[in-house]
């Protein structure tokens, strides 16, 4: 049974993204002016953790007085590790609870510490230094495999052995708002002998939930299955765009190359792994088995509602249960062959599809590679996105009085710039 919600003096509405269950972690700029720095999200506030430690409120934790949230990225603090980010997150929640008045009753610091999130911009949550994405939905999997191979298996002969992935740009990953212009490469049209260039014609999203790697590991030392989740700072929210048609033609036989390199969106606020314990869940069952260094010691997976929205449709609404490979097992495996985690690194768990069509997350398999339009609340159809479409996509864990939720990601589409 979940847990009473807890109250805090800043007030929460009952829908909100953020309760003190929550405190999400994410760098702003305040409007007004002044040096970015690292806050947490509470109802409709931001609370300046730079403020809070320089009055000495977090002076009792692993980071207090060391000016880590007075920085423009998070990775400092996402180095610290399990037991400085509980510290931090203990303190925080007693600070804003409704009978502590430390913070409450301070009106000075109150007004220099809490911001409405309206007076602020949020921006990318840390410096990322490797982005990583994984293929971990076996539903979104199984149907890429049958649209692009009608006559053979749906999976390739590996998929249910290990977390297949591909190593994207870290480069061209954005905070959510920043306008996605459409790519341009080499398409191989059916009618066509040679290739062409151009803009793409067929471009998508695909609805992911990434990870926030904190201390990562030394250079030839693997992270045990046991130990994965000590090195997950957080998740947010990932939009992978998708240029379907420069895919189809460069990713044999190396993978995804242009068709995915020039965006990746992700949501603001990071939530941390602490939050979503209580929606711990099993994911789809592993048949065969795992091999023994990715075998799950309990189960890892979170029951995470997550929807995506098309202009003013809702298009999805799929969940994170449905992802064959936990976390825990894409970390183990990442980390096998010795390859080094930095904090800050993003893993991304791939397209997160459901049984059901509308739980399938890409317009690929919505509309089924094209051949089955959706129609928007306008009456407009929709085979892939269009100039001007702008994909909003929400995620949340469902409580008993309270949700954790992430916030948005979304994106509006740009004309194609190039000649």
């Amino acid at each position: 049974m979940n847990p009473m919600p807890l109250t805090s003096f800043v007030p929460v509405a009952p829908d909100s993204d953020f309760p003190l269950e929550n405190l999400p972690y994410g760098v702003f700029r305040p409007r007004a002016g002044g040096p970015a720095r690292i806050g947490v999200a509470i109802g409709e506030y931001v609370l300046d953790l730079a403020v809070i430690d320089e009055a000495g409120l977090l002076s009792a934790t692993p980071v207090g007085g060391r000016g880590m949230f007075a920085q423009d990225s998070l990775n400092a603090f996402m180095a610290a590790g399990p037991t400085a980010w509980q510290a931090v997150r203990s303190v925080l929640q007693r600070l804003l609870t409704a009978d502590e008045p430390t913070l409450r009753d301070n009106q000075v610091l109150r007004d220099a510490a809490l911001l409405p999130q309206h007076t602020i911009d949020l921006l990318l949550p840390a410096h990322i230094g490797d982005y990583t994405d994984f293929y971990s939905s076996l539903y979104h999997a199984s149907n890429v495999g049958k649209m692009l191979r009608p006559d053979s298996p749906p999976l390739f002969p590996n998929w249910r052995h290990l977390p297949v992935a591909y190593h994207g740009r870290a480069s061209t990953v954005v905070v959510s708002g920043t306008p996605i212009h459409r790519p341009y490469g080499q398409t191989k049209p059916a009618d066509s002998p040679a290739p062409v260039y151009g803009p793409t014609r067929a471009l998508d999203f695909e609805l992911e939930l990434g990870m926030f790697i904190g201390p990562g590991n030394d250079l030839g030392s693997p992270i045990p299955i046991d130990q994965a989740e000590d090195h997950i700072f957080g998740f947010v929210l990932v939009n992978d765009w998708s240029a379907r048609d420069i895919q189809g033609w460069e990713y044999q036989p190396l993978g995804p190359f242009l068709a995915k390199n020039f965006a990746t969106s992700i949501s603001p606020w990071v939530v941390p792994l602490a939050a979503l314990e209580p929606f711990r869940c099993q994911g789809e069952p592993q048949d065969p088995p795992p091999l023994p260094y990715l075998q799950p010691v309990r189960p890892g997976h979170f029951a995470i509602t997550l929807e995506v929205w098309l202009n003013d449709t809702r298009i999805c609404q799929s969940d994170s249960r449905y992802l064959y490979w936990s976390c825990a097992q894409q970390i183990a495996h990442h980390t096998v062959n010795g390859c080094r985690l930095r904090p800050g690194d993003l893993l991304a768990s791939g397209t997160i599809s459901g049984p059901d069509k509308h739980t399938r997350g890409c317009l690929l398999e919505l509309t089924w590679r094209g051949s089955e339009p959706l129609t928007l609340r306008d009456g407009s159809q929709r085979r892939w996105l269009e100039d001007g479409d702008t994909v909003t996509m929400r995620g949340w864990a469902q409580g008993d009085g309270y949700r954790i939720g992430f916030g948005a990601v979304s994106g509006t589409i740009r004309r194609a710039t190039l000649e």
